[in-house]
């Protein structure tokens, strides 16, 4: 028997049993669109996450904290040319974090700042809400935290372009021998806003007249991704400590990926039990066809013939089955996603994107409900290509 004929005849069973053959198609759609709807959650959250707390240049940058037990390595300039001459590290950016005050007009308030080379900004992973980062060549640019501009009551534009100047405190590092208090001569301009708690970001170069003796940490960054790993093992085999943003990347993967399977045996659960109902709606479609089995076999029809057509018609609602529960699964995704941004943004939340679904999970899926379909056809197959002509013709 041709393909296209046992494709018309598997197509029937929609047609003789329209809403029973739905209902099924639905079943399975339902346990697809739980697969959908929970593993997109647990992609969602890692994208967000992933998203918030890296950048390309901070998945290539490490941080030199200090030096190894016993090595007495300083993050002064000497440590800076130790660690440029390091083979495929293509910047090196001191850093300097100290505490000050901040003076916004009259009001004077607590915050953390951090010195740095513009360069800096980009590798640390800061993302901009309002405004740009200071320039490379400015002395006398700022770059708040929206924290910062939430205790002051005005909103990340407002702050920008407005005068602030800073008193710092290099005593407050651990073994400094630094003065009491700093107070840099230039007054700053606020060009930018980042996401993050109470800081100030300022160019290092307008803290010249400051005697520098060591560093807070040294940010090292790569050629590539491929070569950081090499990069630190060398820093670490001249006496470093080093870290990186992408071990916290690593650790993030592998526990999403837990949770990503997690949700995945829930979803399971739904499928499964939607199986079962297609399995059903396929021994009873068995039960009511023994008869036309038993015509179709005495008119010349093979046992391969009979059981190509159950499995046909089982395999075509598995595949139609999961198209319509991806298609369900990613629409109840955005109505939740809507629902949570609109409650987010009346508590002053931003906006985000919970559910992702990859387009080869989404294939993955499809073909998967499409082989749980096979596999339930499989045995209302195999037992309707073994009646017996004879018997099934004289079936009631």
């Amino acid at each position: 028997m041709l393909i296209p004929d046992l494709l018309k005849l598997s197509l029937r069973m929609f047609k003789a049993r329209t809403m029973r053959t739905l209902l099924t198609i639905l079943g399975m759609s339902v346990g697809i669109a739980a697969i959908i709807f929970l593993v997109s959650l647990g992609y969602g959250l890692q994208r967000t996450l992933l998203q918030r707390i890296t950048t390309s240049d901070a998945l290539v940058s490490l941080d030199v904290t200090g030096s190894q037990e016993g090595r007495g390595l300083i993050l002064n300039q000497t440590g800076i040319d130790n660690l440029q001459s390091v083979p495929d590290v293509v910047q090196v950016t001191p850093v300097l974090e100290l505490p000050g005050q901040a003076k916004f007009q009259s009001l004077t308030l607590d915050i953390n700042t951090v010195s740095s080379e513009s360069g800096f900004q980009k590798s640390e992973g800061l993302k901009v809400v309002a405004g740009r980062f200071f320039s490379e060549t400015s002395s006398s640019e700022t770059v708040v935290t929206e924290d910062l501009a939430a205790v002051l009551g005005i909103s990340p534009e407002e702050i920008l372009g407005q005068k602030v100047s800073f008193t710092l405190f290099p005593k407050s590092a651990p073994g400094s021998n630094r003065a009491d208090t700093f107070a840099p001569p230039t007054e700053y301009t606020v060009v930018g806003v980042v996401v993050g708690e109470n800081s100030a970001y300022l160019p290092l170069r307008s803290l010249s007249s400051l005697s520098i003796d060591s560093f807070s940490k040294i940010k090292v960054k790569a050629s590539s991704t491929n070569s950081v790993n090499q990069v630190r093992q060398v820093i670490e085999t001249r006496g470093f400590l080093v870290s990186s943003i992408s071990e916290t990347v690593d650790q993030a993967n592998k526990v999403f990926r837990a949770v990503q399977i997690i949700l995945m045996i829930f979803g399971m659960i739904a499928l499964i039990v939607s199986a079962i109902g297609m399995f059903n709606t396929m021994t009873i479609a068995l039960l009511e066809r023994t008869e036309e089995i038993g015509i179709m076999k005495a008119i010349g029809a093979s046992r391969t013939d009979i059981s190509l057509m159950f499995v046909m018609e089982s395999t075509m609602m598995g595949f139609l089955g999961s198209v319509g529960g991806v298609i369900l699964g990613i629409i109840e995704g955005e109505i939740i996603n809507v629902l949570i941004n609109m409650i987010a943004s009346r508590f002053g939340g931003e906006a985000v994107d919970l559910f992702y679904s990859p387009l080869w999970f989404i294939g993955v899926v499809i073909a998967f409900g499409a082989f749980v379909g096979f596999l339930t056809g499989v045995f209302p197959a195999r037992t309707a290509s073994k009646i017996d002509a004879l018997e099934a013709l004289r079936y009631k």
